[in-house]
């Protein structure tokens, strides 16, 4: 099996040197266009909250303070980061009202106090920025000498955003927000992100002299740079190379549009380390799903957070893995897995559905329509189609034939069903736990077995067979049936009377 990645974002290496004091997350905001009662940021994009995307991509840069300011929905973001173990130690602060990103800032510093060097603000509802665009802008931040360095895009349509004016020489003078600007100054498609490098100490001076005086009456981060200029410090820029990465998440529509976007560089990582992935469009891939070299990804295949592929696999097409493990040379075929573990060279399906608990040893089958719930098929043995296993423990090397039932549950407890090794199931069968079948016992097809077999044992649980000779001829005269066993029996064919209606 493969281990899992450091990198659990999907997202490009960070160099090992980062130079970054603190990162600040802004996560306060009550998201009003996701019209949802869940605070925005706890949306999921590829199996994960947004801030967790945006936390991971920080916490790459490796501070040595992270903060998430929370405000909307706090108690369940609070909790979410309290109880997340792929995530390093958050520190939290509170802006019980939202006046503005710079106001939301000065609250992160009342938890932390002063902060000193480099100190990056950037957001938790902006999930595709990478590791490497914030390391690039801390480190052109700090080679340059500035007082704030602004992470800027250029897009098709900057209607909105706060728009960056520059010099004949190319250097940043201001930016004017979108209700501010001229004619001119909109028809600029280079546009502030909203994400920044500061110097601590200047951050800490600016935010105390923030105004409010504006037509929204809060406290913008914008200004800083303004404040920084007026100084006299020197302000710079870098620029984003893919727009997307600075793009946020405000509605359900832009939700599913970055979703887009991140499951291609999931599929495309994926590719890159050596698995086929058939059909890339309808292969979505969550964002710590782990993939063996060699494995083939089919099309209409979901793999969802936590699941571990093994080398040389074949999955798909159209399944869902959820939280599973599937070892080295397995193979699921139109099939739906939950917290199930599937050994080396293990099958499964078309149109299993193996629910949590389920285990398949090595080389282990469960074949068409059938459903294994909290249950152990031992190594080799095979469940071949049409039957249901729960709460039970079978032995290596066993048949169970087709649409046989454990039947674990007698309306109110669950009751264990043990299967030793090398035993054969008829077909039809009910096993009524709590029941075990000692190794290299059988089990008559058809049969309800409600007592244990003992090593070896044969086990016929059913009525015995009665036959009625010509019963036919005699009970359903002019009938078809009738017709065609005169016609066996007497080598030709009978022409029969009509039964009298009654």
């Amino acid at each position: 099996m493969p281990p899992r990645p450091a990198d659990l974002t999907s997202q490009a290496a960070v160099p090992a040197s980062t130079g970054v004091a603190a990162v600040i997350v802004l996560a306060a905001g009550q998201g009003t266009r996701m019209k949802s009662k869940r605070p925005k940021v706890l949306h999921e994009l590829a199996g994960k909250p947004l801030i967790w995307h945006a936390l991971a991509s920080a916490a790459a840069l490796r501070p040595a303070t992270l903060v998430a300011v929370l405000g909307h929905g706090r108690d369940e973001v609070g909790s979410f980061l309290a109880e997340a173990t792929d995530l390093p130690k958050v520190t939290t602060a509170i802006q019980d009202e939202q006046k503005g990103t710079g106001h939301a800032c000065a609250c992160a510093l009342e938890v932390t106090g002063a902060l000193s060097g480099t100190v990056i603000v950037t957001y938790g509802d902006v999930p595709l920025l990478l590791p490497g665009t914030l390391q690039r802008l801390a480190d052109v931040h700090t080679t340059s000498g500035n007082a704030v360095t602004v992470l800027t895009a250029t897009v098709p349509n900057p209607t909105g955003y706060g728009r960056i004016i520059r010099d004949d020489a190319g250097a940043l003078v201001k930016i004017v927000e979108q209700k501010d600007a001229d004619d001119t100054q909109r028809a600029i498609t280079e546009i502030n992100s909203g994400v920044y490098a500061f110097d601590g100490d200047v951050l800490s001076d600016a935010l105390g002299r923030l105004s409010d005086k504006n037509a929204a009456g809060e406290r913008y981060l914008t200004d800083v740079v303004g404040i920084a200029k007026h100084d006299g410090r020197p302000v710079g820029s870098v620029h984003a190379d893919d727009a997307v990465e600075t793009e946020g998440v405000n509605d359900r529509v832009q939700l599913a549009e970055l979703a887009r976007v991140l499951n291609a560089r999931l599929v495309r990582r994926a590719q890159l380390a050596g698995v086929t992935v058939h059909d890339p469009a309808t292969t979505w891939v969550h964002a710590d799903v782990t993939i063996g070299a060699d494995t083939q990804i089919l099309p209409g295949t979901q793999l969802t957070a936590g699941t571990v592929i093994g080398e040389g696999c074949s999955i798909g097409p159209d399944t869902t893995l959820s939280a599973c493990t599937v070892a080295d040379g397995a193979t699921v075929v139109r099939s739906h897995a939950d917290q199930a573990v599937i050994g080396a060279g293990a099958q499964v399906g078309p149109f299993s559905y193996l629910r949590p608990g389920a285990v398949l040893e090595a080389k282990a089958k469960a074949g068409a329509f059938v459903e294994i719930k909290k249950s152990v098929v031992g190594p080799g043995s095979k469940v071949p189609h049409l039957s249901y296993i729960g709460d039970t423990t079978i032995g290596a090397g066993v048949n169970i034939g087709a649409g046989t039932i454990t039947a674990n549950y007698d309306g109110d407890h669950k009751y264990p069903t043990v299967i030793g090794d090398q035993v054969f199931v008829g077909s039809d069968s009910t096993l009524v736990a709590p029941v075990t079948l000692g190794d290299g016992a059988y089990v008559a097809a058809g049969s309800t077995v409600t007592d244990d077999l003992g090593p070896g044992d044969l086990g016929i649980a059913r009525g015995r067979q009665h036959v009625a000779p010509a019963w036919v001829l005699r009970k359903r005269v002019g009938t078809k049936a009738a017709a065609a066993a005169q016609s066996a029996l007497a080598d030709e064919p009978v022409h029969l009377p009509t039964r009298d209606k009654p």
